[in-house]
C-alpha cells in the first residue's frame, strides 16, 4: 500500500460526499490535491492541502472546508484524530495498529514492497555514458554511469519499460586521432623507437596493447603504406578495442547497458539526411548568416551563408548551423538523427545523462527533438557535474596508465564497486561531488555507505542471534507476517515503521523527477531511525529485540527488524548495491 495515495483517495470520497450533497460544486478540479507526510512530525502521520488548494474555486472560507472535511474524515478505519491547522491545512493521526499492518505488508511483499505501477509500462529510453571510444573510462564517467543505471532500475520499480542505451561517438575526428594513435604504438611494437608521443595524440599506455595485438594479428603490413589505405582499418580495430575495454570497465561498476547505437552506423545508413527532410518538410531549415558569437569575437569567425535549423521556433535562443564550413555534417546534426532514431524505436519518452561539460547544449538538443517528432517525444537531460577525487583531502594524481586521468577501474580497485555506485548518488546530479578515497572507509556516521550498510547488517546480527537461541522457531519473513504484532508500541519503533512506510511514495516522486539520490536520502534516514531504536534497547533493556521470556514480543520485533531489513535492501537494490549482512573491521 502507498499510504499517501490510500489517504488521497479517503479524501477524494469525502470531497465527492460533500458535492453530493450539494455543499461543494460538482466541477472542481482536484489534480493539485495532495496527502503528504507533514513537515513537523508533531503536527500528525499525514497532512492534505485539499481545503487551501479547493476553497477559491469552491467560493469557500478554506477552514470552514477544512471542518466539514475533517468531520468526513473523522472514525474512519486507522484514524484516531483529524486536526485543522493555520490557514486550512488538515492533519491526520492514525492509529498504531494501523502502522503495524505495515510491517506485514514488507514482509509478505519483500524487497517488491514499494514496486508501482504508476508508469503502466510507457517505453522510456535512457542514454547514458556514452563516453567517446578513445580510451578508459575516468571517475567523471563512473558518475553520470551510475546515475543512468539508477535512475533506469528506479523507473522499471515505477512501472516503465527501461531501455538502457550507450550511444558510440564513433564518427568524429577524434577516432581517427584514436587510430593515429595506435598505428605509432603499432610501429613502436614492430621495434621503431618513436620518442615522445607528439601532441595532439592520446599518450595513455592503454594503447601499447592495442598496438601490439595489431603487430601480432597484421605483422608489417601496416608500415610504409599511405595513411588512406590503414586509416580506417585501424580506426574499426582501435575502436573495437577501447569499447571492449569500456564495457569492462563498466561490468567492473555493475552496469549492463541492453542497446549499443553507433554514430558511423546511422551516418553511412544516411539518418542524417532522413531527419532533415523530416525537419524540411516542417519549414524548419533554410540557408542564412548567423550572428557574430556574444562576448569577444573569433579570429576565425567570419559571416557566411549556412545551412541552418530554426532552433528558436522551438524554444532555444538563437538557430543552429548543421553544416560545418567544409561540407560535412555537425555534431548537431548527427544528435538529431540519433534522437529521431530513438522516438521512431518507440520511445517518445527519452533521458540522456551527459557529463558537466554539455551544459550549454541541453536547450538546442530539447528543441530538436521537439521539432524533428512534431512534439510528440520529450527530451530530459541529465547533467552530471564534477567529480573531486581526493585521498584525505588531497587531490588524487593522474594515473600513468590513462596519462591525463584517473581511471575509473583504479578507483573501483581501491574501494570496491558498491562503493562507488552509492557515494555517487549521495548528491544531487547537478551539484559537484566530492570523492574522498579515505572518506569512504571510513566507519562512521559520516559515511553514508558504512552507515546505511552497517544498520543493515545489525539488523542482520539481530536475525542471526534469534536463530541461535530460538533454534525451533519460524523466522521467515512469511512465518513472521503472522506473528501478533501488539507489542510494536513504543514511539521510537513505530516512527521507524512511519519511515519505511514513506517507501512506495519515495520511489514515485523520485522517479517521476528522474532523481536517484532522493533514495539515498531515504535511505540514510531510514538507517539513522533505526540505529536510533538500536541505541535506545541498549539504554533500556525492556525495548531490546530479544526479550528473555516473552517469545510473542520478541517475535514481534523480529518481524519489525526483518520488515526494515527488507526495506533497506530494496533501496539498495535501486542502486545495485548488494546489501551486507555481516560487517568486519
Amino acid at each position: 500500500m502507498n499510504v499517501f495515495h490510500h489517504f488521497r483517495d479517503r479524501v477524494l470520497a469525502a470531497i465527492a460526499g460533500l458535492q453530493a450533497a450539494g455543499r461543494l460544486p460538482a466541477d472542481l478540479d482536484l489534480s493539485r490535491v495532495v496527502v503528504e507526510p507533514p513537515r513537523d512530525a508533531a503536527h500528525g502521520d499525514l497532512s492534505t492541502n485539499a481545503a487551501m488548494i479547493l476553497a477559491k474555486p469552491a467560493r469557500a472560507n478554506p477552514r470552514q472546508l477544512a471542518e466539514l472535511l475533517a468531520e468526513a474524515l473523522r472514525g474512519g478505519e486507522g484514524v484516531v484524530a483529524v486536526e485543522v491547522a493555520g490557514p486550512g491545512f488538515l492533519n491526520l493521526r492514525l492509529d498504531a495498529g494501523f502502522w503495524r499492518e505495515r510491517i506485514r505488508e514488507v514482509l509478505r511483499q519483500g524487497v517488491s514492497y514499494g514496486d508501482s505501477a504508476m508508469g503502466q509500462g510507457q517505453a522510456v529510453n535512457v542514454e547514458y555514458v556514452s563516453a567517446n571510444p578513445t580510451g578508459p573510462m575516468h571517475i567523471g564517467h563512473a558518475r553520470g554511469a551510475v546515475v543512468g543505471d539508477a535512475l533506469a532500475a528506479l523507473l522499471q520499480k515505477a512501472g516503465y519499460a527501461v531501455t538502457r542505451e550507450y550511444y558510440i561517438n564513433d564518427a568524429g575526428g577524434q577516432v581517427d586521432v584514436l587510430a593515429a594513435s595506435a598505428h605509432l604504438r603499432y610501429r613502436e611494437a614492430l621495434g621503431e623507437e618513436i620518442g615522445p608521443i607528439p601532441e595532439g595524440l592520446y599518450p595513455g599506455d592503454y594503447l601499447r596493447a592495442v598496438g601490439e595485438e595489431l603487430a601480432r594479428r597484421d605483422g608489417d603490413r601496416w608500415l610504409g603504406v599511405p595513411e588512406g589505405e590503414w586509416l580506417p582499418v585501424l580506426r574499426r580495430y582501435a575502436i573495437d578495442a577501447m569499447m571492449a575495454m569500456i564495457r569492462d570497465d563498466l561490468a567492473a561498476l555493475g552496469v549492463d547497458h541492453d542497446v549499443f547505437t553507433s554514430e558511423r552506423s546511422l551516418v553511412e545508413a544516411g539518418a542524417i539526411e532522413r531527419a532533415l527532410e523530416v525537419l524540411e518538410g516542417r519549414d524548419l531549415i533554410y540557408t542564412g548568416v548567423l550572428e557574430a558569437p556574444k562576448g569577444k569575437q573569433p579570429e576565425d569567425w567570419e559571416p557566411r551563408p549556412q545551412t541552418l535549423f530554426r532552433a528558436t521556433a522551438s524554444g532555444d535562443d538563437v538557430d543552429r548551423p548543421l553544416r560545418k564550413s567544409d561540407g560535412s555534417w555537425t555534431y548537431f546534426a548527427a544528435d538529431i538523427a540519433y534522437h529521431l532514431d530513438k522516438f521512431r524505436r518507440g520511445f517518445a519518452t527519452q533521458i540522456d545523462v551527459w557529463g558537466a561539460d554539455h551544459g550549454g547544449y541541453v536547450k538546442r538538443m530539447q528543441a530538436a527533438v521537439s521539432a524533428v517528432t512534431g512534439g510528440e517525444a520529450a527530451l530530459d537531460v541529465k547533467i552530471c557535474q564534477l567529480v573531486n577525487l581526493l585521498d584525505a583531502g588531497e587531490p588524487v594524481k593522474m594515473s600513468k596508465r590513462a596519462g591525463t586521468f584517473v581511471t575509473l577501474r583504479e578507483v573501483v580497485d581501491a574501494v570496491g564497486r558498491d562503493v562507488v555506485r552509492f557515494i555517487m548518488l549521495t548528491r544531487k546530479n547537478t551539484e559537484t561531488l566530492d570523492f574522498d578515497l579515505a572518506r569512504v572507509r571510513e566507519q562512521s556516521k559520516d559515511n553514508p555507505v558504512f552507515y546505511v550498510q552497517y544498520a543493515h547488517a545489525r539488523a542482520h546480527s539481530v536475525l542471526r542471534h534469534a536463530r541461535e537461541t530460538m533454534p525451533g522457531a519460524d523466522l521467515s519473513p512469511a512465518a513472521l507476517a503472522g506473528v501478533e504484532l501488539t507489542g510494536i508500541s513504543d514511539s521510537a519503533e513505530l516512527a521507524l515503521v512511519r519511515l519505511m512506510a514513506q517507501w512506495p511514495r519515495i520511489v514515485e516522486s523520485a522517479a517521476e523527477a528522474h532523481e536517484p539520490h532522493r533514495i539515498a536520502f531515504f535511505l540514510y534516514d531510514l538507517a539513522s531511525a533505526y540505529h536510533m531504536l538500536w541505541n535506545k534497547g541498549k539504554d533500556d533493556a525492556s525495548l531490546r529485540f530479544l526479550v528473555r521470556d516473552d517469545e510473542n514480543l520478541t517475535l514481534a520485533r523480529l518481524a519489525l527488524v526483518q520488515a526494515f531489513a527488507l526495506v533497506i535492501a530494496a533501496g539498495l537494490r535501486v542502486f545495485g548495491v548488494e546489501p551486507v549482512e555481516e560487517m568486519r573491521a
